[in-house]
């Protein structure tokens, strides 16, 4: 059977490089807000961003990078990939998260607004200067018109960016644009930003859907995404774990598939031509199978973390 390690785009970069690392659902909590905090350790979710920024109040921020921190130190959270979301350049607090976030050492560290790869390159400076650890990586949130514009330009900036974050309010915002199903006017963003990170070999995850009585508008936004590309969503409410968990998940007929095709590969060496129920199997279905086995191997082994 061919092996199924090798993965790109969204591999860890923590470690090993080669183990895929899902990010189906990742989940905004309220650093302010110590019984979130709490709640978190039992969600089902792959990761987590303990926000410092727009969920808490400006008297508030101090205590919640305090809690983040601390959480980030706990190992309480499992396979659960936890990232601090610092507050912007520009701010008060912006100087104080960061190094305060280096020092407890999250998987990531989510940088909002981020628009240039002046930017990024002076982020990653800031991080070494601090000492963050090699496993903290920078994720990129990425939402106003000059980001999706130079978007190749910020997620290849740095081998420490390793995602990109939708910030999809804010981009409607900057366009003047409306909130409507099927997010016609932020389509243009989203593809020239998905574009940049396959091109730069990261990973990106889609924006929040702000309707969590909406469970129908929210999966359809879920497949939306899961179609375009994006690795996974960013989430507001646990409610919408189990909704992104699925749709950003391989089918079950998805995973057969995968390994029909894969074993077609391995039988057929040296005939010149495979096949897998009567379609023609070229090399890149071969990488498509693994991807597919890789996302589901990582999958289960965290879901298995987590019951």
């Amino acid at each position: 059977m061919v092996s199924t390690s090798s993965t790109t785009g969204d591999s860890s970069t923590t470690g090993d490089k080669d183990i895929f690392r899902p990010r189906r659902s990742v989940l905004y909590m309220p650093s302010s807000n110590e019984r979130a905090l709490e709640k978190a350790k039992t969600l089902a979710v792959d990761g987590l961003i303990l926000d410092l920024e727009d969920a808490v109040a400006p008297d508030a921020k101090p205590a919640a990078r305090d809690n983040a921190c601390a959480a980030a130190q706990s190992g309480e959270y499992g396979r659960r990939e936890l990232t601090i979301r610092i507050n912007a350049a520009g701010t008060e607090w912006h100087e104080d998260d960061l190094a305060a976030a280096c020092a407890a050492g999250p998987d990531a560290i989510v940088v909002p607004k981020v628009d240039s790869a002046d930017a990024v390159r002076s982020l990653v400076a800031s991080m070494e200067r601090h000492g963050a650890p090699d496993r903290t990586t920078l994720w990129a949130m990425v939402e106003t018109p000059y980001a999706m514009l130079h978007a190749h330009e910020i997620a290849s900036a740095s081998d420490r960016l390793t995602v990109l974050v939708m910030g999809t309010n804010d981009l409607a915002k900057e366009l003047y644009a409306e909130h409507v199903p099927g997010r016609q006017p932020l389509l243009t963003g989203l593809g020239l930003a998905l574009l940049a990170a396959r091109a730069a070999g990261k990973a990106i995850v889609d924006g929040v859907y702000n309707d969590v009585k909406n469970t129908e508008g929210f999966l359809d936004e879920c497949r939306q995404g899961r179609e375009m590309g994006f690795d996974g969503k960013t989430l507001i409410h646990p409610g919408q774990v189990a909704g992104a968990n699925e749709a950003f998940a391989p089918s079950e007929k998805a995973v057969e598939d995968a390994r029909g095709i894969l074993q077609a590969w391995e039988d057929g060496r040296g005939s010149g031509v495979v096949t897998y129920n009567g379609r023609m199997v070229e090399n890149l279905h071969v990488e498509s199978a693994q991807r597919v086995l890789s996302m589901h191997e990582a999958i289960t082994a965290l879901e298995a973390d987590q019951a």
